[in-house]
């Protein structure tokens, strides 16, 4: 009978936690703010922003030196294509290194003067490409066109000289080994679909650590004794106070989850190929461990606007650590083990393969159970984080 009284007791404890809480986040502005209105704005505007895909007509400038009837063919079909457009046609390099330094262009296409008479003497010609490399998608564009045209003119003049009398004997002359290009995985080859997955795995976990770091601060502040939990002895119980916390995050997460995973990729018609069974048992232990990795880091928080600092810093290099915008093999030993104690890390990996290459829950497994083992383990530290500061509280009473 004792023990159901106090097993009872603190089933209600953790209700009344969890109500107290829940509470204090739709009182609080600021905590609204970050847990409603960012995960439901922010997600759009990025997708929006991406929602081309890829950039086309990129400005380029041209320096013809050859005025050749070739590399005049050669500029119209550069203009021609979707990626590229001919914006200016400059006298000399110098000029069309002002425009490019204007932003009014961000490549040049060179042609020396001997650009069509070393194909008639039967030489090798050559056109120079200059690229503005501080945008790679800018580079991608215009170096892939120029390389497009020169294959196509390659053959052309293979064909005219090859004397053949099929059009058969044509592409064998021109083709010899033929290959088909198959994108895989990211069909569009867009940066929509590229980046916008781990986005916004990331954007769960950061939004968590705002929303939650701005409550603790603010608590923070309106106490007297400098600490988050107010003066009840029902915050005595350390596991019903991080669990009804926790399970007040947890409820307003599940839908933002929903929402971000779910339906905005398919608002913007991002590649999406999501079980809802094995989505489902992916996400909880990330939102789970987010959440108590957001705890951790709230009780750090001294001041309510300190976590917007540390959001800001941490969102870029959290990124970056994921693999996920740069290539996991090529990240130093140091920061791939660093980037373990975050959940973003394993969150993305394993969402991004579940989501663009269609994997499986059995397939992500190592990502899935480190996922929970970050999920025991932040809990725990987040225990003896709150056991401290009731410690701490009741010292100064």
């Amino acid at each position: 009978m004792r023990l159901g009284s106090r097993i009872k007791q603190g089933w209600g404890d953790l209700c009344h936690i969890w109500a107290d809480e829940m509470r204090t986040t739709y009182k609080d502005e600021g905590v609204l703010i970050f847990f409603i209105l960012v995960p439901l704005f922010y997600p759009l505007l990025y997708s929006w922003i991406y929602t081309n895909e890829v950039v086309r007509e990129v400005p380029v400038a041209v320096v013809d030196m050859s005025h050749s009837a070739m590399s005049r063919d050669f500029i119209r079909q550069f203009d021609a294509s979707p990626d590229a457009r001919v914006a200016y046609y400059c006298n000399s390099l110098d000029e069309a290194k002002d425009v490019v330094g204007r932003q009014e262009a961000f490549g040049v296409l060179y042609f020396p003067t001997d650009f069509q008479s070393n194909v008639l003497r039967m030489e090798q010609s050559r056109v120079s490409v200059f690229c503005d490399m501080s945008f790679m998608l800018y580079y991608k564009a215009i170096f892939q066109t120029a390389t497009a045209v020169a294959g196509e003119m390659n053959s052309e003049i293979q064909i005219e000289r090859a004397g053949n009398w099929t059009e058969r004997e044509d592409e064998i002359t021109t083709k010899p080994l033929d290959f088909d290009e198959v994108q895989i995985f990211n069909s569009t080859g867009g940066y929509g679909n590229f980046i916008i997955p781990g986005v916004l795995m990331l954007i769960i976990q950061q939004t968590l650590l705002l929303g939650v770091g701005l409550s603790v601060g603010t608590a923070r502040e309106r106490s007297k004794s400098g600490s988050f939990l107010p003066d009840a002895a029902r915050y005595d119980g350390v596991f019903r106070t991080v669990l009804g916390r926790a399970l007040c995050y947890f409820m307003i997460y599940v839908v933002v989850v929903a929402y971000v995973t779910l339906v905005v990729p398919r608002m913007f018609s991002f590649t999406t190929l999501l079980r809802p069974g094995d989505t489902f048992w992916f996400m909880l232990p990330y939102v789970l461990s987010c959440v108590f990795f957001a705890m951790i880091l709230s009780c750090l928080i001294r001041y309510r606007e300190n976590v917007i600092l540390v959001v800001v810093f941490t969102s870029v290099p959290f990124l970056f650590m994921s693999g996920v915008s740069w290539p996991q093999s090529a990240i130093p030993p140091f920061w791939q083990w660093l980037s373990w104690l975050f959940p973003s890390t394993f969150g993305i990996r394993g969402f991004v393969r579940m989501n663009t290459m269609g994997a499986l829950l059995s397939d992500v497994r190592t990502e899935y159970v480190a996922l929970w083992a970050q999920t025991i383990a932040y809990f725990f530290v987040t225990c003896l984080m709150y056991r401290w500061q009731v410690i701490k509280r009741r010292r100064a009473a």
